[in-house]
């Protein structure tokens, strides 16, 4: 039997990881199960959102640079209950999570969002949260610095 050499096992390494990613599999085929709930999504997260009465939408870019870096533009957002936060990817593959453990205490956080993968796509947050500081962050890239906060006055 013939030995594989580090990069081998590294390449091969990196596809298994990839396949079991991306479902390594046909989805076409899959059911799910009738007896598990289906989970609840929040209300406060997810789809095109509308902002309060008087509020407004405030965008962030996510996107990685020329240089590699992976960055919420801007990293620090001020909002008002009401508002949407629309968080808009621009380049790269980024999601957006607002941690319960970077967050504690916070009653009904969104969920963690999902993988956005082609520039334009959205992922919409309404502010319903009291005055205070939350930490989100891009799961893929939180070690690499993309993270930010929530400033709710």
């Amino acid at each position: 039997m013939k030995r594989m050499t580090f990069s081998q096992v590294v390449a091969l390494g990196a596809a298994a990881v990839f396949l079991v990613a991306c479902g390594g599999g046909d989805s076409s085929s899959s059911t799910p199960d009738a007896g598990a709930p289906a989970p609840a999504a929040p209300s406060n997260a997810g789809g095109t959102q509308t902002p309060d009465a008087g509020g407004s939408v405030i965008e962030v870019e996510m996107i990685t640079n020329d240089a590699g870096d992976n960055l919420f533009i801007p990293a620090e957002v001020d909002a008002s209950p009401g508002d949407v936060v629309r968080f808009k990817l621009v380049s790269g593959v980024h999601n957006v999570h607002f941690l319960p453990d970077s967050n504690p205490g916070v009653p009904n956080l969104p969920a963690a969002g999902p993988l956005l993968q082609l520039p334009g796509q959205t992922y919409d947050v309404k502010v319903t949260y009291a005055a205070g500081r939350y930490y989100f962050q891009c799961d893929p890239h939180a070690l690499l610095g993309m993270v930010g906060h929530l400033n709710v006055k």
